[in-house]
């Protein structure tokens, strides 16, 4: 086993992590596990799929996810994000989309596919991208976090100006070094059911995000999606994997 291609734009700022020890032993793990015929998820065309859909210099926003869904057909490698046919969507992905509504006036209550905002410059990673099928947070310790700990560091080293979204203590402290002198970055608790009434409803980050772009010389986010529930099947996505 290796890893899937990296696009070149990322290849350029972080290639050298999978010389690290880290990325060895996770690939050592993840190679472990498919001997054990255990089935890892996104599929793995789709494990950088959050770096391929939006090149290191046309990262403008960054969500920052736990580890996929760990149900297989609904992740695609990026956070939150569900393929177009899932149905009914996560509860955490139903509350963005309520505080979308009411932040924006955007009702995407029909779709929960994020692609178009990866292209559009969003970084959309989690901090674990692969899970065991079945068993949430199942890679998490195994060489994942520092190669993302990697990532948000050449954004904040790197660039200027990008805005990092952060619900949950867990996005939080993997935020912890950001430079606030040089990016914006929105904290609230995570959009779960659990904790989205303690102050994740009403921290309207979708329109903060757009105006600190504006402010900043950069083209905002348009955020409303396609409605692929309701246009047929002519209008599902392409293939996802591709590079760029």
């Amino acid at each position: 086993m290796t890893f899937p291609p990296l696009c070149s734009s990322w290849q350029a700022v972080i290639g050298e992590a999978f010389s690290q020890p880290y990325m060895q032993r996770l690939l050592a793990f993840l190679q472990t596990e498919q001997a054990c015929q255990k089935q890892i998820l996104p599929p793995k065309t789709d494990w950088f799929n959050a770096l391929n859909s939006t090149p290191f210099e046309q990262v403008k926003v960054v969500i920052l996810g736990q580890d996929p869904y760990p149900t297989p057909g609904h992740g695609h490698g990026l956070c939150f994000s569900v393929m177009p046919e899932v149905s009914p969507l996560p509860k955490s992905l139903l509350n963005i989309n309520k505080e979308l509504l009411s932040d924006l006036n955007i009702d995407n209550s029909t779709n929960g596919f994020l692609q178009p905002w990866a292209e559009q410059g969003v970084l959309l990673i989690n901090a674990v991208l692969t899970v065991e099928a079945g068993k949430a947070n199942a890679h998490q310790n195994k060489g994942w976090e520092p190669f993302t700990d990697a990532i948000i560091q050449a954004i904040n080293n790197r660039k200027e100006h990008c805005v990092f979204i952060l619900w949950g203590s867990y996005a939080q402290k993997k935020g912890r070094f950001i430079d606030r002198e040089k990016h914006l970055v929105l904290e609230a608790v995570h959009p779960s059911p659990l904790s989205a009434y303690r102050g994740f409803f009403g921290s309207q980050p979708f329109s903060k995000t757009n105006r600190y772009l504006t402010e900043h010389g950069l083209s905002p986010i348009n955020w409303q999606l396609p409605d692929y529930q309701h246009a047929g099947t002519q209008a599902l996505p392409p293939e996802q994997g591709q590079l760029f």
